[in-house]
């Protein structure tokens, strides 16, 4: 497989360290505006053939075609921030190749009823473009990272070999992770916690389809495995929900995130003071967006790694019926940050995401995973990927958690 890495931040450089001893990859061009980064990534893999170097903007649709046809590539991995997801979304359409991101294009609010209806939904800009994918003979592959990514491929497990009948999928995400000598400094992008944690978060039920309520409500107090323990988690905007309900049979779906007091007392100051604005206004002659200056106040996620300690958990919460009995199963991915900086030489939140596209491109280059159109994770069987799990240094684990009340 040849493929075009546009983004080598934190998750990029994981990505290609992942990918480098695989004997299915031929190529992995490394695409970024900072060409300066690209050659420092491209030094540490120890191949320019194998790992050529490029500068690209990722909002230049020419640009992204013009290099996908230089280098023949078979697959365009969209490694930036899901601004940018429709240009490169588009340029891989245009330029006849399979694409693949782990975040879905864009939300926006409902006009009038923020916290009761949907607006633009996230990913709502490529699944209403899956026909002109699929006539094509084009795949898009979206939200494959690990939430989404590999929480929807625990879902689709859990519906065809856990469960007979599901009532919830939950994706539950906490950490005990810990950064030396910051205040306050994100394990992942600034830009995209902002995003997802301060939109109205959705949440997917049968009988009411999708709708939104309160940033950070409903929180519940989940017990995450391997020492993390109990940790408060609230809901946010996330992927998954507008995902599993297009393909598994179930009565709700959501997503919570364990963010802890602090850091959501941090996201609703920036709220209050118009600094998670990510539209440009002008300072003193020059236009800027006060998203982006937040983002280069704080430290760079990818540079954190050997100031951080603790673990990462992500996973998938199902609850519903086996054999005419009530189940609950929690299926989930621990990542040590001291494991991770020893194996890859990147911190844990961003090399627990970049795993799991690796995984995809391989069973895609193998003709495991085959389809067409725009499609999730669930639209594949998930025993190939979660054997494949081990073999890259991620093992899941699936316990048994006392079930709730039926729906």
């Amino acid at each position: 497989m040849k493929v075009l890495l546009i983004g080598v931040g934190g998750v990029g450089e994981a990505i290609a360290a992942l990918a480098q001893p695989r004997a299915w990859l031929h190529q992995m061009v490394l695409a970024d505006y900072r060409l300066d980064r690209v050659r420092q990534v491209q030094k540490k893999l120890g191949s320019r053939k194998r790992f050529p170097a490029e500068a690209v903007d990722a909002s230049d649709r020419a640009a992204i075609i013009a290099l996908a046809r230089k280098y023949n590539v078979d697959l365009i991995m969209n490694a930036v921030d899901p601004v940018f997801n429709e240009a490169i979304f588009d340029a891989a359409f245009v330029a006849g190749k399979h694409y693949m991101d782990m975040a879905m294009t864009l939300s926006t609010p409902h006009p009038k009823l923020p916290y009761e209806k949907t607006g633009v939904k996230l990913g709502d800009y490529q699944f209403e473009r899956a026909k002109e994918w699929e006539k094509k003979g084009l795949l898009a592959l979206v939200g494959m990272g690990v939430e989404p990514g590999m929480a929807d491929v625990f879902a689709r497990y859990a519906a065809d070999n856990l469960f007979d009948a599901i009532d919830e999928i939950g994706v539950r995400d906490g950490a005990n992770l810990v950064v030396r000598g910051y205040t306050f400094a994100p394990t992942f992008s600034i830009w995209t916690t902002i995003e997802e944690c301060l939109n109205p978060p959705v949440i997917w039920e049968k009988e009411r389809g999708w709708y939104t309520t309160a940033p950070f409500s409903e929180p519940e107090v989940f017990d995450f495995p391997e020492g993390i323990g109990p940790v408060e988690c609230v809901n946010v905007e996330h992927e998954e929900v507008l995902l599993a309900p297009r393909y598994l049979d179930c009565k709700r779906v959501t997503f919570k995130y364990g963010l802890g007091d602090e850091f959501i007392g941090v996201l609703k100051t920036l709220h209050m003071l118009g600094l998670d604005n990510k539209k440009k206004i002008r300072v003193k002659g020059v236009e800027v967006a006060p998203r982006d200056v937040v983002a280069a106040c704080l430290p760079d996620p990818a540079t954190l790694g050997d100031k951080m300690a603790g673990k990462t958990c992500a996973g998938t919460y199902v609850t519903g019926a086996k054999n005419g009995k009530r189940r609950a199963v929690y299926l989930y991915q621990v990542a040590d940050n001291k494991a991770c900086m020893r194996r890859i030489g990147s911190q844990a939140v961003v090399a627990q995401t970049a795993f799991n596209p690796i995984i995809a491109m391989e069973l895609l280059d193998a003709g495991i995973w085959q389809g067409q159109g725009v499609q999730g994770p669930e639209a594949f069987d998930a025993v190939p990927f979660m054997k494949k799990m081990r073999g890259y240094g991620f093992p899941y684990g699936i316990e048994e958690r006392m079930p709730p009340p039926a729906l």
